[in-house]
């Protein structure tokens, strides 16, 4: 471990998210998906814990995600279907979630199995449609699992129940031995969305997409950076590109190992938070491409030692402006991970 800057993971943490959702699911079973690598924190770290802990569903977007997955022995669902390059890739580590009719023809040609089924309800981006199903496409098919996505499951949207009821009305008219229906946002929705499955993504990594979810998610991922440089800054001097930020008053500013192009993104120039201990320390200035200023002012911080920046999604994204989705999936290839 020798990254100047580092994420440090809470395998536990990981573990309480996913049971928490787990009981909230009744009586379907909770999956967990863990395509973007893990949605960048690592997928092959996060499916060890999480089967370890009784997962059985994984879901992925590619069939090079689920490749380097393989070998781990878990179920595995590629939510993008198969495309014909797909075709030499597939076997029985994983099941396709086929997506268009185009898609079901060609598993059907191939005689590979088993396979799961995306149906659109009503968000128009992926699945065949009721009339398909009504129209005999699926038939003969081995199903497992019949599934559909929620378009504003962190509203409170009407759209949530048509799209519940449209999955409901295909209960028992294809092979299908599971519905699914739920991501973290759905399963806050009520034990009417769970149905035989549920598929949280972001409240696994400590996410909040609904306010019913925050009293029993804990973030899972910490940013640490070294300080790099302790600097005075004189009253009236300015700090950082553009110079937007002026010091008040004779300041101590620790210039640290971390940027954008690891993932703390621009939006946090002035607007983030970094922590001593439990001291909470203001991001000053621009954050640049690999160094972001940090307001130390009366705290005995120095070259070499590390601060941390706000684990709290639902709080980082409200400052920046920036989804909790993006926020994660959008850090860099630079850390070190530590898994405690």
């Amino acid at each position: 471990m020798t990254a100047p800057a580092r994420l440090r993971l809470d395998g536990a943490a990981l573990v309480e998210n996913w049971r928490a959702l787990a009981r909230m699911s009744g009586t379907a079973a909770c999956g967990a998906a863990v395509k973007a690598d893990g949605y960048g924190l690592g997928a092959r770290e996060v499916v060890q814990r999480l089967a370890a802990a009784g997962c059985r569903n994984f879901f992925v977007a590619t069939w090079a995600e689920a490749a380097s997955l393989a070998d781990l022995g878990v179920p595995l669902a590629v939510l993008h279907g198969v495309r014909a390059a797909d075709l030499p890739l597939t076997g029985h580590h994983a099941r396709p979630v086929l997506n268009s009719t185009a898609q079901v023809q060609r598993w059907r040609e191939a005689g590979q199995g088993a396979c799961d089924v995306m149906v659109d309800t009503g968000m128009n981006r992926l699945g065949i449609s009721l009339e398909d199903v009504a129209a005999g496409l699926l038939d003969g098919l081995t199903i497992d699992t019949l599934m559909s996505h929620l378009a504003c499951a962190d509203e409170d949207a009407a759209m949530n129940a048509g799209q519940r009821a449209a999955l409901q009305s295909l209960a028992g008219r294809t092979s299908a031995r599971r519905l699914s229906l739920a991501n973290s946002a759905g399963i806050a929705l009520g034990p009417d969305y769970s149905f035989d499955l549920t598929r949280p993504g972001l409240a696994l990594y400590g996410g909040v997409p609904r306010a019913k979810l925050a009293a029993m998610i804990r973030p899972v991922v910490t940013i640490e950076a070294e300080v790099l440089q302790r600097r005075h800054v004189p009253a009236g001097a300015r700090v950082g590109y553009n110079a937007t930020w002026i010091a008040t008053r004779d300041s101590q500013v620790a210039v640290v190992n971390l940027g954008y192009a690891d993932g703390y993104r621009r939006a946090f120039s002035d607007r983030g938070t970094a922590f001593a201990g439990d001291r909470a320390l203001p991001v000053i200035g621009r954050v640049s491409m690999d160094l972001t200023a940090i307001d130390i002012t009366g705290v005995e911080v120095g070259e070499g030692d590390w601060l941390a920046f706000d684990p709290d999604l639902a709080r980082a994204s409200a400052a920046s402006g920036v989804s909790q989705y993006e926020l994660l999936t959008g850090l860099g290839h630079r850390f070190d991970q530590v898994w405690m």
